[in-house]
């Protein structure tokens, strides 16, 4: 091994699709590293003695000793390493903003170019499971314990995972007709393709897990009867209310909201039947609201479908988006616009359909409670874009359904379920309903793939302590 190798060879991502091709179609951009490439780019990893890399990761992956195994060829171990820390690594491979994740926190990333971290860990499950790798449980003991998880998401997937593996039956309740959530039905396939996922549904099913699709928790089964029926239970349903901003003209004909937009293109795309009219964008000028991933996922299907100008509008500068820089860049050499530092003020119409969008100039003031610098209004540098359609991508806060109430389970003002302090209520993931834990978006507040892996794989753990399960 070449301890100087990152001196040697460049930092290189898998091959990507030339724009001219790759907005004519849904597919993903970035091929697959060939094995000497990915050995190569894995052995410019210096080793680190305290890898910020791994500690970066939310999952703490072992990054370093994996990419050690992909320079020696090693590739089913270091599928087996990657799957220790990570339930979904191929899909976090895709997803995450290493960016801001693992490959920001990269020693070489000052100067050489970090680790090519993200298309190593995609690469990794894709090339074992192409050799015919499968996780392996013969030696897991049957607990006799069942656990029903409401949401198949990433954190219901990831509580999945880890409870079969510590012999514990998970039975997965989702009221889509596929698993994955936002993984299947809010990211585009240029970032995710489907098939991923379905790969990740027959890993899931071939260790034991269950799914129970198309059902919906208070309407088709009542919660009462899965307290009823397992041992525990775990919610991991996302949050889907979307902020909209209480903007004037969002009931105009033309205004849509990001989830439904998104939700609306993957069906069509995969010749899945929906309950709504699709939207098509082709020919129209587009204004998305928004700087965050979901307005990068927005405008980029915009571009696809054919849309004459897209414009993504956010109220801070560039250097504060809170979306992935490389999704950024990737909408940019699309074609997008982006136009930094404008606060929308309302969405202008005529005759009830949309026209425009009225925006302010806006500057950098004092930072807010996150500490992050708010936005302050320019006096005198109104404007209005015009525009055909407008997609309103300012996020989502989590919506408890009604039977929480019924049966105690605690949630914040802002709707996140509370899991309580951790002094009053030790368990980890565990809500004021002592045989329910919940974990992701509805308890933190919407936030990355990764994240919600973790909280999921966490809660597993917690749910066995509870079961008095070992592992």
């Amino acid at each position: 091994m070449d301890p100087l190798k990152f001196l040697k060879v460049p930092r290189q991502m898998p091959a990507e699709l030339p724009v001219a091709v790759r907005v004519l179609g849904h597919g993903e951009i970035y091929g697959q590293f060939a094995a000497e490439q990915a050995a190569d780019q894995a052995e410019r990893c210096l080793d680190c003695g305290n890898p910020y890399c791994e500690w970066k990761c939310p999952v703490h992956n072992y990054i370093p000793n994996w990419l050690k195994l992909v320079q020696e060829g090693r590739i089913v171990e270091a599928a087996e390493l990657s799957h220790e820390t990570n339930p979904l690594p191929e899909i976090c491979g895709r997803v995450c903003p290493q960016d801001r994740l693992c490959e920001g926190a990269c020693t070489l990333n000052d100067g050489f170019g970090a680790v090519t971290i993200g298309a190593i860990e995609k690469y990794i499950t894709d090339e074992a499971i192409r050799l015919g790798w499968k996780p392996n449980l013969s030696a897991v003991r049957r607990s006799g314990k069942r656990v029903a998880i409401v949401g198949a998401g990433p954190a219901g997937l990831a509580a999945a995972d880890g409870l079969v593996r510590r012999g514990i039956d998970a039975v997965v309740y989702d009221r889509q007709r596929e698993i994955g959530g936002l993984l299947t039905f809010g990211i585009p396939p240029f970032k995710l393709e489907k098939i991923v996922v379905e790969r990740r549904r027959q890993l899931l099913e071939g260790m034991g897990v269950q799914f129970r699709l198309g059902v919906e928790i208070g309407t088709d089964v009542r919660f009462d009867q899965l307290l009823a029926e397992y041992d525990a239970v775990f919610l991991g349903m996302g949050a889907y209310r979307a902020l909209d901003g209480a903007l004037p003209g969002l009931n105009l004909i033309g205004v849509h909201p990001a989830l439904r937009y998104l939700i609306g293109n993957v069906h069509r795309v995969m010749g899945w039947p929906d309950t709504g009219p699709a939207i098509d964008f082709s020919g129209q000028r587009v204004v998305v609201l928004g700087g965050g991933d979901t307005g990068m996922d927005c405008v980029r299907t915009a571009i696809r479908q054919g849309a004459a100008e897209v414009s993504c509008v956010y109220r801070r500068d560039e250097a504060n988006m809170p979306g992935s820089r490389r999704e950024a860049k990737n909408a940019k050499d699309e074609g997008v616009r982006f136009l930094y530092n404008r606060q929308p003020l309302a969405i202008v119409g005529d005759e009830g359909r949309v026209v425009g969008v009225r925006v302010v100039e806006t500057r950098l003031g004092a930072p807010d409670a996150r500490g992050r610098r708010h936005p302050e209004n320019v006096p005198g540098t109104e404007m209005v874009l015009a525009a055909d359609a407008v997609v309103i991508a300012f996020g989502f806060q989590a919506d408890p359904p009604e039977w929480f109430a019924d049966h105690g389970i605690a949630v914040h003002a802002d709707g996140r379920t509370d899991i309580g302090d951790p002094v009053l209520r030790p368990r980890p993931y565990q809500t004021s309903h002592a045989k329910v834990f919940a974990g992701g978006d509805m308890v933190r507040g919407a936030d990355l793939v990764v994240t919600a892996v973790y909280e999921g794989r966490e809660a597993a753990r917690s749910i066995a302590s509870y079961l008095g399960v070992s592992g």
